[in-house]
């Protein structure tokens, strides 16, 4: 009888576990829903010059390779990946609000650095979060990770709706709600077992960047998830300067992520390994800049949007399932501080060069997209016997 009665308390932990963190995954991505279709669209409308929109676009990829790795590392170290989440969520929002009060381009920037020291932390250390609770309490992280990208979309709805009510210059204040609230949530997360002193942990993280599996994984993720940044960048701009509309342009970036939400929810029941997702990902995103380069009609364009769920969802879903498999929980937050940091050094250049591409060619960037999406398929292709010869770590939900 005792034993009976456990079960359905563990299994009320692990629901518990999963709601608070979904809600958590859902505002702090209701941050980036509101920040990433919008932000440069709030920079035009203040006066800030397309030259310094591409450098300013490109702190949130340079804190990633800078500050990111030393305060997931620092977390790590401490024991302290569920205190770090609270500390960096509760600065963004006040930095968030620093940012609004600026209308000259060096002080936003300046102010912006200091915003994205504190935000681009987040997302690794949630995940490794995630990843640690996937290892303890045995669920999958693509249904729980979804409600992230369902925030995305009313995110996006939201100002893409107030976009039309209200002057561009205030949707500076919707991100700031939106980083409110995600403080604000984080302070439900539960804390999980932390790993003890004389674990692996304090070897240092050097076997990873020893392990040609995990490098695979880190740099074939890094150029297809770098290849959207022309996307993220210019595409909102672009759309407005074809006349489309706020709301238009707010249901084009929600076609994307409503596909990337389906991919997630069906994760669990993917039969593939993880490395050919990840091949799929960027194989779709080769033919989803292909095309977007060529200016295509608005039905064609929302049919591309919905590639979305395969060039982003896929490879995250994909990349994930590696990480899990190939990084013990106690080494998961310096993992994706790694891996982070990967992306964000060729995120920024990327996004710095894209300024000057754009500026000249136009939409004829995205073929130097599709390029680098190429380029990482190839790489993971290379390295799938590796991968699937790669024995099941401790991390493993299964």
């Amino acid at each position: 009888m005792a034993g009976e009665s456990q079960i359905p308390t563990q299994a009320s932990l692990v629901r518990r576990f999963a709601v608070r963190l979904a809600l958590f995954y859902g505002t702090t991505y209701g941050v980036l829903g509101t920040h990433l279709p919008f932000f440069t669209v709030w920079l035009k409308a203040i006066g800030i010059e397309p030259g310094w929109i591409g450098i300013i676009s490109a702190v949130p990829a340079v804190t990633r390779f800078t500050t990111l790795p030393l305060v997931t590392s620092l977390a790590e170290r401490r024991h302290a990946v569920r205190s770090a989440m609270l500390l960096t969520a509760s600065a963004t929002a006040l930095c968030f609000a620093l940012v609004g009060a600026q209308q000259q381009p060096l002080p936003v920037l300046v102010l912006y650095i200091v915003t994205c020291c504190c935000w681009t932390p987040l997302a690794p250390l949630t995940d490794a979060y995630a990843l640690r609770g996937v290892a303890r309490y045995k669920f999958d992280y693509g249904p729980v990770r979804l409600w992230g990208s369902v925030a995305f979309i009313l995110g996006a709805l939201a100002c893409g709706l107030l976009i039309d009510v209200i002057a561009a210059r205030q949707l500076i204040w919707i991100i700031v709600a939106m980083a409110t609230i995600s403080a604000l949530t984080g302070l439900s997360l539960q804390p999980l077992e932390e790993v003890p002193r004389t674990s692996r942990v304090a070897e240092g993280g050097k076997p990873l960047l020893r392990d040609a599996g995990f490098l695979a994984i880190m740099f074939s993720a890094a150029l297809i998830q770098s290849s959207h940044v022309a996307y993220y960048t210019f595409a909102s701009i672009n759309w407005q300067s074809y006349g489309l509309g706020g709301l238009t342009i707010a249901g084009l970036w929600t076609l994307g992520v409503i596909a990337e939400i389906v991919v997630f929810a069906l994760s669990p029941r993917f039969s593939l390994h993880a490395s050919t997702l990840v091949v799929i990902g960027g194989l779709s995103a080769v033919m989803r800049w292909s095309i977007t380069a060529h200016d295509p009609p608005i039905a064609l364009l929302a049919i591309t949007q919905l590639g979305h769920g395969l060039s982003f969802g896929l490879t995250q879903v994909g990349v994930m399932n590696l990480m899990v498999h190939h990084v013990p929980p106690r080494l998961m937050a310096r993992g994706q501080g790694y891996y982070a940091a990967t992306g964000g050094l060729l995120s920024s250049a990327t996004s710095i060069i894209s300024g000057a591409i754009y500026a000249r060619y136009g939409e004829g960037l995205y073929y130097v997209m599709a390029s680098m999406a190429a380029a990482g398929a190839l790489l993971i292709w290379s390295a799938r016997h590796r991968l699937k010869d790669q024995p099941h770590s401790e991390a493993s939900g299964g």
